[in-house]
This record gives structure tokens, sequence and C-alpha cells, in this order.
């Protein structure tokens, strides 16, 4: 439907039958991920309210909470895209579920995330004022993390993600307002979403305040939502597109990172720093992105893309910004 699709770009660059393959969900794999996450994060909570509240626990707790919490939001976002179940109500009420818990509105989500995708670094996309610009010098991206981790940017994601209200593209001076171009089935759903996640965030803080633990649940929970998962958020989005130079295809304007499976489980979980691959084939679910970009580079697709290990992905977003001379 018009206003509700997510644009697949090299569709018919690889044999249909495989293609037909790489899109087909799996239920178990999906539940698995949602599960291994949950796991993590009770384990990690049992721990810390163990031996509360000894710092030595706690902060490698918080740090720990902080990167499950945005698994579950990589969770949401393949939700978002249609990918976790073939049920599309099942589908929607597990991505739901995940990004409520972090305070976060899926369906408002869907909205921005298919602009980014079928305008990748255009007018209307809503994330070049994330990743656009960059390189801008090593202090500054310094500055910008250490701000996510005081907690004084996490209103901005709150604004995006809950309120569908990008931050201001200074490029291109344009307020990108995504609920004001899509389909009105998925501009009701966001706004119906937005509310159940606020609603059930008051009840929460209410639930926890009533049994005596709500300076844990703000610890626990809240604390590394607005710390840990804002800078998590940033690094992966500056890796996935910044000091990137040719927007003329995700290949270019896209970058996948590789490195050692602790790395991807702290900063790329679920398989999400395949990003050229899922730029291409967005339909594609995170558990087949490995074997199709297994694929794409054996037959050549991903020639002259940005593929490369995290650590040159790092001095690219954190060299000193490039000055143009005028003569």
């Amino acid at each position: 439907m018009s206003g509700e699709e997510f644009k697949d770009d090299y569709r018919r660059a690889l044999p249909k039958e495989l293609v037909r393959e790489l899109v087909r969900r799996s239920a178990w794999r999906a539940s698995a991920a949602v599960l291994s996450d949950v796991a993590m994060l009770a384990v990690a909570i049992a721990v810390a309210l163990a031996y509360w509240p000894n710092p030595l626990v706690l902060i490698p707790a918080i740090c720990i909470i902080g990167t499950r919490q945005h698994a579950l939001f990589v969770i949401a976002h393949d939700a978002a895209h249609y990918l976790l179940y073939e049920r599309r109500w099942l589908n929607d009420v597990v991505g739901r579920a995940c990004a409520a818990a972090q305070g976060l509105s899926m369906c408002t989500y869907r909205v921005i995330h298919r602009l980014h995708h079928n305008n990748l670094y255009g007018e209307l996309d809503p994330d070049t004022a994330l990743h656009g610009g960059y390189p801008r010098g090593r202090m500054y991206l310094v500055r910008k993390l250490a701000k996510d981790l005081s907690g004084l940017t996490a209103w901005k994601t709150y604004a995006y993600f809950l309120g569908g209200a990008p931050a201001l593209n200074t490029a291109t001076n344009v307020a990108v307002r995504p609920l004001d171009d899509t389909s009105a089935k998925l501009r009701d759903e966001a706004r119906a979403d937005r509310n159940m996640v606020i609603v059930l965030h008051i009840i929460a803080f209410i639930a926890f305040a009533a049994s005596g633990y709500l300076i844990q649940y703000l610890v626990l929970w809240v604390l590394p939502l607005v710390t840990v998962v804002q800078a998590i958020l940033r690094l992966r989005a500056i890796a996935e597109h910044g000091a990137t130079t040719d927007f003329s295809s995700p290949l270019t304007a896209a970058r996948t990172n590789l490195g050692p499976a602790w790395l991807r489980w702290l900063i790329f979980p679920h398989n999400v720093n395949y990003h050229v691959e899922h730029h291409l084939y967005a339909s594609v679910p995170q558990y087949h992105l490995p074997r199709l970009h297994a694929e794409m580079k054996r037959q050549g697709i991903l020639e002259g893309a940005e593929v490369i290990p995290f650590r040159a992905t790092l001095t690219k977003i954190f060299a000193e910004k490039l000055v143009t001379v005028t003569h």
C-alpha cells in the first residue's frame, strides 16, 4: 500500500529463488532472539538487586542492561519492517512490546524508518540530522557521546521515537514530520501506540513507587535507557552512515561494519552490522543477513561498497573535519 512500503533497491540482483528463501520468516529464530535478550536482562537485574547497592556490581549491570535494551530496540526495528513473524498481528504485538518497555513506539518508528529507507540522504531522510556531516573532528563526536552518557540528549530520542519528530536537518533546513507523510492506517496506529506507551509508563512508575522499588526501577531500567542506550544508538547510526561521500546508492551511502562476536554483541546485536545488505534487501530478516552478505559478496554485488572493519569505521568518523579550500 502506498505510504507503507519499504523499498528493496536490488530485488533483481540475486536469483529469485534465493531471495524467496532469504525473505522467509522463522518464528522460532525470532522468538529465540527476543528470549535471549529478556533472559540476559533478567539475570543482570537479579544480580544487581542481590548485591544492591554495591557500585562494583551496579555499574557493569547498568552497562549490560543498556546493551540488551538496545538489542530489544533492534528487534523492534525488525518488527517495524514486518520481519519477525508471518502473522502480522503477532509481529506487531511482539515488536510493540519490545519498544514499549523502553518508552518507545514501534508504530511511530515504522513511519519514520520507512522515510529513511526510501529517501536515504535525501531531503526527506529523518536521520540525516543524526549521522550527516561527518567527519566533524574527533572531539566533536567525543563530546556528543559524553553528552549522551550524561542523559542530556535522551529527550531528543523520545521526541523522535515516541513523538515522531526528528531533529532539524541543518543541511537542508527541513524539519521532517513523518506522520504527515504516511497512510492514514499507519498514522492512526502510531498515535494509538504512542498513547499506550505513555499510559504504560505512568502505570509502571506508580506501581514501582507503591511497591517501594522506585529507586531500583529508576537506576536499573530508566538510567541505562537515558545514558547507555543513547550513546550506542548514536555511535551505531554514525557507524552505519556517517563519513560517507557518495549518496547515490546504499552501496556507498550505507556501511557494513565487520568485527568480532563480542563487538557485535555490544554494539551491533542481531546482525544489524550488515547495514548495506539491509538497505538493499529490507525484506530479509536479521538471521538471514549473514547468508545474504555471503551471497552478495560471492556474486560481486558488494564491489565498491562500504564493507569494512569497525576499527576502520572509527578512524573515518573520528577523523578531523574536512576543510574545503576555495580560490
